[in-house]
């Protein structure tokens, strides 16, 4: 059994920058990824960006590209996303997610692929 623990979420005004981290249990992840996804009220679930345990390899929506970065520490089994440049737009409740996955490519958007979920951890972005 995964468990996954977000942290960082918090109160941030336009322009500046916040760092989630996700800490992950319950298993090896030599043959996994981890991706960020966020839900916004009235909207749909949103996928953020993936990475590769094994490459490091990355993908991420547009929406973030150029702003946000994923990033893994494997000693600590934590994944990580630095935004930067935040928008009001951004504003979320994000989750990290775990998933089996055996390729260097970071897999690309699907939620209903990810098997182990946090509680997620809510990011505010005021203008």
């Amino acid at each position: 059994q995964v468990r996954m623990v977000e942290s960082g979420g918090g109160l941030v005004q336009a322009g500046g920058s916040l760092r989630l981290s996700c800490a992950a249990s319950g298993r090896t992840f030599s043959n996994a990824a981890m991706g960020w996804f966020r839900l916004a009220p009235g909207k749909e679930l949103e996928f953020v960006a993936s990475i590769s345990w094994s490459s490091g390899n990355t993908y991420y929506a547009d929406s973030v590209k150029g702003r946000f970065t994923i990033s893994r520490t494997n000693a600590k089994n934590t994944v990580y996303l630095q935004m930067n440049s935040l928008k009001p737009d951004d504003t979320a409740i994000y989750y990290c997610a775990a998933r089996v996955w055996y390729s260097d490519q970071a897999p690309p958007p699907d939620e209903y692929q990810y098997a182990a979920w946090g509680q997620g951890t809510q990011v505010t972005v005021s203008s």
